[in-house]
């Protein structure tokens, strides 16, 4: 299930990660996506409505593959699994976070921004890695950099902050990269106003931005 669940972030390449308000929107929203070619999503535990949200495109989309970010807590991690996330995503690197995600049945992506981080990932059996804050830490120079002594074990990493439709191709053209985290793809007030439209053509750009960086990359 792992191996599976890697194969679907990599072939997906850009991962929507959402803010939601109004779990109403989380189907809409989820069709809105996969017209324009994703089938990951995130939602963040930042709002009230992203555990019900995850649990209505588990209901009726069984096909999206549903992860749960900023998860904070124990608590969270094993909310998520039970609402049918099947990949959690923490900001940082929590041991306790992590394991009890592990223990749930999650597919965990810590977070992390130094060798440090990454090498409390690997003792936790985490090979995909949130690097956060992307731009801010110093970008993809920096990543390359910190990668270095782990590409050889197979780790690899979802970027996120900073990340946007202008450098997104830079990034997927890095090998230690997974995939990226896209909050510009279905953005809060959008959603709110229920822009579908906008965000399938979102989608979809973004999507042929990962067709062309894998193919810049051969």
């Amino acid at each position: 299930m792992s191996s599976e669940i890697r194969d679907r972030l990599y072939e997906c390449g850009v991962i929507p990660v959402v803010v939601i308000d109004d779990a109403a929107n989380a189907v809409p929203l989820a069709r809105a996506l996969v017209a324009g070619g994703i089938d990951v999503v995130e939602f963040t535990y930042r709002t009230p409505a992203a555990s019900e949200a995850i649990r209505a495109i588990a209901g009726s989309m069984p096909d999206v593959l549903l992860g749960a970010g900023t998860v904070l807590t124990p608590a969270q991690a094993r909310d998520a699994k039970d609402a049918g996330a099947v990949f959690g995503v923490s900001p940082g690197l929590n041991p306790r976070v992590v394991r009890a995600g592990l223990e749930a049945g999650l597919f965990f992506i810590p977070g992390v921004t130094t060798a440090s981080d990454v090498e409390g990932a690997l003792e936790l059996d985490c090979k995909v890695l949130k690097f956060f804050p992307a731009e801010p830490m110093g970008g993809l120079k920096y990543l390359k950099s910190l990668a270095a002594p782990y590409n050889h074990l197979g780790v690899r990493y979802m970027p996120l902050g900073g990340v946007s439709a202008k450098n997104v191709r830079d990034y997927l053209a890095e090998p230690a990269v997974l995939g990226c985290g896209g909050s510009w793809i279905a953005k809060r007030d959008r959603i709110a106003e229920q822009d579908w439209d906008a965000i399938t053509a979102i989608a979809r750009e973004a999507r042929d931005a990962v067709r062309a960086a894998r193919s810049e990359g051969r």
